[in-house]
């Protein structure tokens, strides 16, 4: 079987090829990311291998479903860059739905460390052999209370990251974890209260038409008056504006970002000698309080090896039997299985 593979990351070959190859699974690599201009590319493969800023809406479906490729393998968990609805009844979409929770979870805290502890600005003025203590005043974890919105695998993960640390959780999910329910620290609540309650706010939660910009003005004006804010999960469940006015208003207290809702245009690229024409994502970068990594948090070796081992076992899956755990859309079934645009199989 031959894989045209976009968006294709040095990190990304060693492991695909080792088990491509381990499974007869052949990835032409490609660079450039999929897209209407790109899906040319993709005559003549049974499948494509995407990432989370590939573009498979209407249109490069149709145009894979005309060149007769089968599967859309996501390399990741979230599929808000595929159009599902239309998806439905002619292609199969399958995803990794947990390559290293640990990762991203660990990834959450590490920003949140290094922000109220200042770490950032005092590796910078240690590498000016700068050793003053001036504004490196940070807080303790220790008895503060962290609102975590979404408790599936990282969610869950992170609060017990925080809960070693001696933090209180508030928690809120449309389907709380039983698990975490009977947890000793953690009391499940309404949306506005972990808002209010909460010092500082986690985001692990997907994203759709239902949680966009889920952290806007109305919600920003409801938290206390200086919250840290995190987000590993996906850039558009923050308003990058609002998010803005907020830290200008010392509402935020702080912001650690792995995301950005319009990542696509600059994240995974070395933008150094370009001119950075996003104003907003140039002011958060330009704040003190303002962590940003380009959407690293997954990227761990066990991470790597887990995506490639699960996305290739998902292509042999199909192949062999016609379906997968992993399935999102399917080549079958009824409509009621496509409802909300999420074809589970």
């Amino acid at each position: 079987m031959k894989f045209a593979f976009f968006d294709t990351k040095p990190y990304d070959k060693p492991h695909f090829e080792r088990y491509g190859q381990e499974n007869g699974v052949t990835f032409k690599f490609f660079e450039t990311k999929l897209n209407e201009d790109t899906v040319k590319l993709a005559h003549g493969f049974h499948g494509v291998c995407v990432f989370v800023n590939d573009t498979v809406n209407a249109a490069v479906i149709d145009r894979l479903h005309e060149f007769g490729v089968k599967i859309v393998a996501l390399r990741c968990a979230g599929f808000n860059n595929v159009d599902m609805k239309h998806a439905f009844g002619k292609i199969h979409v399958v995803r990794v739905p947990a390559y290293s929770p640990y990762a991203v979870a660990e990834h959450a805290m590490a920003l949140l460390l290094a922000s109220t502890r200042k770490i950032h600005k005092a590796f910078n003025r240690s590498k000016e052999f700068n050793f003053s203590l001036a504004g490196l005043t940070g807080f303790d974890l220790y008895g503060k209370t962290v609102g975590v919105i979404g408790t599936g695998k990282i969610g869950r993960i992170f609060v017990n990251i925080c809960l070693g640390f001696g933090m209180k959780v508030l928690a809120y999910d449309k389907f709380p974890s039983k698990e975490l329910e009977s947890t000793a620290g953690v009391k499940y609540v309404e949306l506005d209260e972990l808002l209010a309650g909460s010092d500082i706010i986690s985001l692990h939660c997907p994203l759709t038409e239902e949680t966009q910009h889920l952290i806007g003005k109305e919600a920003i004006e409801k938290c206390k008056k200086g919250v840290v804010l995190i987000n590993t999960s996906r850039g558009a469940l923050v308003d990058s504006e609002a998010l803005l006015a907020g830290i200008k208003s010392r509402q935020i207290g702080a912001a650690c970002l792995d995301v950005y809702e319009e990542e696509s245009d600059w994240f995974f690229e070395d933008n150094s000698a370009n001119i950075m024409e996003d104003d907003t994502l140039a002011r958060l970068i330009s704040m003190p309080n303002v962590i940003v990594t380009s959407h690293q948090a997954f990227l761990t070796e066990e991470a790597l090896e887990n995506i490639a081992e699960t996305t290739v076992n998902n292509i042999i899956s199909l192949s062999k039997t016609g379906q997968c755990p992993n399935e999102l859309c399917y080549r079958g079934g009824t409509a009621e299985d496509c409802k909300d645009g999420k074809c589970f199989a």
